[in-house]
């Protein structure tokens, strides 16, 4: 793209370039995927040329991703890697298993420079954020091999946003500032200001989160204050765009993408060059109005290293500034015909072996693909699974005598996948798989709430917090009822349809209702769990999860994908989680 004529203006001779070139390289929401993502989570959607149409193309895996970022930085004198959020968190077993320290060390090999935290950094509490950025042994687990101790990350997390309670300062660094030969550019890093209510009380204890918007123009102001005229923004928020192909570029006016960040993105400051996003796990190269109307690149790299982002832009080496009509912004898939990186390799053989003897442990059979997190569904079949695997383990009345349970879509991570993974077989489902579905372990409640409660309960998917984006619990098989989507509000739940074993519900009387600790402390936007009385705490929501599996399949009589039955929608009615 050509640049204005008074940004060429600035050289000082053509001995002395007037701009330095800037490579930024961005990923978000990598989740400890280490290895390749199972079934359709691992798969990116992309325009097949020859064709028109769209295909599903397998990405992802850091000993491809190191490749892909390595091969694009040739050529390239300046080049920074940022992240924008939740690199860790809600891991598959390999890096789970060890608290995340595989994803950190992969991610120094790789050459990440400086990521936001997103909500599940928070996962662990801030005390295990800290040692993730600082190094050191687990408190409780210690170190993992005998003479090698956790030296933390290279890269610079950053949590402007993120303040103690006590002292009111930043838990992390606000800001990372690079000089590009002799051009300052500054990096703000926030996570979303809703992380209280997506992540566990214990996680975020003594922690406050501020507006993302007003931050990052705060200390726009502060770097610029200290002559540091070019600003990234690094935000774990995000957007839903109107196509799930990796490059859509949104439209006119990014017209095709809705969400939080459009509006984050039409307030922050101009002097911020680039926005780098992450969280809906989307993927988008957009340009949204900065407040002055002028178009400003705003990406997502979907999620778990199946794409990255490659922005380019133009610093200003007289004013120090980012040539704004200069930046250009794609996604690039991260295909697995590359060659794959061998330290990448050494690092995932390392811990593959570390953890084989209890993640090789078969739990289960399925019959087919289970999809979680790949299913596009409202209700998905393996959300159906889970809730009926809590609902098993929690009814008997020593163990809470749990009338119906429900599961949060977000906390199912990934498919059930037929196809075997390693040496276990076709349609053996190993601890390690279960662990990739459930890796919270998050211990199960059951709470008493009123028929009324009940229904507050499902109206809130749909309503209060959950109102711009629908959050769809999945139920157990004995409840069922319709959601109309072409309604508003809470009147998307048709009150009148709601069933409890064949029953409607008595809004005077006492359900015994389970769910995981988080949504039952009301995460998730809904409080009508929280309001429920008479807790208790059973066992993991992993362990009913393996032993439901154990018990409702064998070889000869595997598990079948449940049949989609017990949310009717009307209406559009398509999975925005």
């Amino acid at each position: 793209m050509a640049l204005p004529a008074t940004a060429e203006a600035h050289g000082h001779g053509h001995d002395k370039p007037a701009y330095e070139d800037l490579q930024l390289l961005a990923i978000n929401d990598l989740h400890g995927n280490l290895e390749p993502p199972a079934g359709s989570s691992g798969n990116i959607n992309e325009i097949d040329p020859a064709t028109g149409k769209t295909v599903a193309t397998p990405a992802g895996g850091v000993e491809y991703l190191a490749t892909a970022l390595r091969q694009a930085r040739e050529g390239h004198r300046n080049s920074v890697t940022v992240a924008a959020g939740d690199i860790i968190g809600a891991s598959p077993l390999i890096s789970g298993l060890f608290h995340d320290e595989p994803t950190i060390e992969a991610m120094n090999k790789i050459g990440l420079d400086v990521s936001s935290v997103g909500n599940h950094e928070f996962d662990e509490g801030s005390a295990e954020l800290l040692r993730m950025q600082k190094g050191g042994c687990h408190p409780v687990d210690g170190c993992y091999e005998e003479g090698r101790e956790f030296e933390g990350a290279d890269f610079r997390y950053l949590s402007a946003n993120v303040t103690s309670e006590k002292t009111g300062k930043p838990l992390l660094k606000p800001y990372w500032v690079k000089n590009v030969h002799g051009v300052k550019v500054g990096f703000i890093g926030v996570t979303l200001e809703g992380t209280p209510n997506i992540v566990t009380a214990e996680g975020v204890k003594g922690l406050k989160f501020a507006n993302e918007v007003e931050t990052i123009n705060k200390y726009t102001a502060e770097l610029k204050h200290q002559g540091v005229n070019s600003v990234v923004a690094l935000i774990h928020e995000g957007g839903y765009p109107a196509s799930n192909v990796y490059n859509y570029d949104c439209g006119a006016g990014g017209s095709g993408i809705s969400g939080p960040i459009v509006d984050i993105a039409k307030r922050i400051d101009p002097a911020v060059g680039a926005i780098v996003t992450g969280h809906t796990h989307n993927a988008y190269a957009c340009m949204i109005p900065d407040p002055n109307g002028v178009p400003r690149s705003v990406t997502s790299a979907a999620s778990f290293g199946r794409l990255y982002t490659e922005i380019d832009l133009k610093l200003d080496k007289h004013n120090g500034t980012i040539v704004r009509p200069s930046v250009t912004a794609a996604n690039h898939v991260v295909r697995r015909t590359v060659d794959k990186a061998p330290d990448m390799t050494q690092l995932i053989d390392h811990y593959r072996t570390l953890s084989a003897p209890i993640a090789n442990r078969a739990v289960g059979y399925i019959s087919a693909d289970i999809n979680g997190r790949g299913s596009t569904a409202l209700e998905k079949p393996l959300g159906d699974v889970i809730a009926d695997a809590q609902l098993a383990g929690l009814a008997p009345a020593d163990k809470g005598g749990a009338q119906v349970a429900f599961m949060n879509p977000g906390g199912i991570r990934s498919d059930l996948v037929f196809k075997a993974s390693g040496s276990e077989g076709d349609g053996v489902v190993t601890y390690g798989e279960a662990f990739t579905v459930q890796p919270f372990t998050n211990m199960m409640q059951v709470k008493t709430l009123t028929g009324a409660q009940l229904v507050q309960l499902l109206q809130q998917q749909v309503s209060g917090l959950n109102d711009a984006a629908p959050k769809i619990l999945q139920p157990s098989a004995n409840l069922a009822y319709t959601l109309d989507m072409s309604k508003t509000g809470a009147a998307r739940v048709v009150v009148d349809s709601i069933k409890l074993n064949g029953a409607a519900i008595d809004p005077a009387a006492s359900y015994r209702v389970a769910a995981n600790e988080f949504l039952a402390g009301g995460g998730d936007g809904f409080p009508a769990f929280a309001a429920g009385t008479n807790k208790l705490v059973g066992a993991s929501d992993l362990d009913l999860f393996t032993a439901y599996l154990g018990s409702h399949s064998s070889v000869t009589s595997p598990l079948t994908v449940p049949a989609q039955t017990r949310i009717k929608v009307l209406g559009n009615g398509t999975d925005v989680d």
